[in-house]
């Protein structure tokens, strides 16, 4: 593939939100958006330079030369069946789970993953240069190209196996999903206890701050790090009226103790 490549993307969530615009800028223009929210794929149409609406995915006349498959794991597989591609295209999907194989019964052999590890939100602005970006491919064309877009929008980009980006999703989802899940459970009680999240905020800095410095295992500290049972009993306790929580406090404090104390 000798020209410019030009890019169409199914799906206009909050990865297709920062990735879309990323592309555009640095010269791979986006054709077209093609989302089952109309309303969503508008709203990023807006945000490119000359890309349009598609109500279908039937790609057989566009001009386009990659086709990004950024939605919903549960959607790949359906969608890569009944997209019509036009000849020679290359069709990727966006996923840190899925396979690359799911996307063997697309109507081309050129298929890739081309996965940013980075948590996505349409109202925050991201960097796209600061962003690993994992590419897996069939074909070296296919590697090629999916490089050629990667390296002109991030300093870090690396090739892949499925078993291995599946291994770092896994990772990610313990690193971003569940910190971010304890931040909500942090938030939650000192609502209910009249209290501002905004007290806790130099403690988290500095744990993440400590973390990347020394590393997790040499970063971790409290109750169950020192054995303190009286402290995890009382916090339990304290806990009691919501027996979800209190029966997660005490399975992560059985977590870090196993690691820890043995």
């Amino acid at each position: 593939m000798k020209s410019q490549p030009t890019v169409s993307f199914i799906g206009a969530g909050n990865l297709a939100w920062h990735l879309a615009p990323a592309l555009d800028n640095v010269g791979f223009v986006v054709t077209e958006v093609y989302s089952r929210t109309r309303s969503h794929a508008r709203a990023l149409t807006q945000r490119l330079y000359q890309a349009e609406l598609k109500a279908s995915l039937d790609f057989s006349t566009s001009k386009s030369t990659v086709f990004f498959i950024a939605t919903s794991d549960d959607a790949l597989e359906e969608i890569a069946q009944e997209i019509i591609l036009p000849d020679n295209a290359i069709l990727v999907h966006t996923s840190g789970s899925q396979p690359l194989s799911i996307l063997q019964f697309a109507g081309t052999a050129n298929i890739g993953v081309f996965y940013p590890l980075q948590t996505f939100t349409k109202a925050k602005k991201i960097d796209f240069g600061s962003i690993p970006i994992f590419i897996e491919s069939t074909t070296t064309e296919t590697q090629q190209v999916l490089t050629l877009l990667a390296k002109a929008i991030s300093k870090k980009v690396e090739l892949i196996s499925s078993t291995e980006r599946k291994a770092l999703h896994v990772a990610a989802v313990f690193a971003s999903n569940f910190t971010n899940h304890m931040l909500t459970i942090s938030h939650h009680i000192l609502q209910q206890n009249s209290m501002s999240f905004d007290l806790l905020k130099p403690l988290i800095i500095e744990t993440i701050n400590k973390c990347l410095e020394l590393g997790p295992q040499n970063s971790q500290t409290g109750p169950a790090m020192r054995g303190d049972i009286n402290s995890i009993s009382n916090h339990i306790d304290f806990l009691n009226e919501d027996r979800k929580l209190a029966q997660l406090y005490q399975l992560i404090s059985n977590s870090i103790i196993d690691r820890h104390q043995s």
